[in-house]
């Protein structure tokens, strides 16, 4: 039941993090949107794969975890941009 909970939290921080990145617009929110949809895509697939395998729902659970952890880690990473001289 933690894991369960925990995914709960972990993934409402990322759902945070991107609707702010969303919110700023251009194609980084254009990329973030694409990528978002692609990691449903798969992550889905790869629960489904877990599953047909015999993997048990926690650690189904435990994957998505993982995941959720690095997009929160790439999410809330300060970008710092050099601005090409002209």
């Amino acid at each position: 039941m933690w894991n369960w909970m925990m995914l709960g939290l972990e993934s409402n921080r990322v759902i945070g993090l991107r609707l702010a990145k969303l919110m700023r617009g251009g194609k980084a929110a254009q990329r973030e949107a694409q990528r978002m949809v692609s990691e449903k895509v798969l992550a889905a697939a790869k629960a489904g794969t877990s599953l047909l395998a015999g993997a048990s729902g926690d650690k189904i659970v435990e994957q998505y975890r993982r995941k959720v952890a690095a997009k929160a880690k790439r999410l809330s990473r300060k970008r710092t941009r050099k601005r090409k001289s002209r």
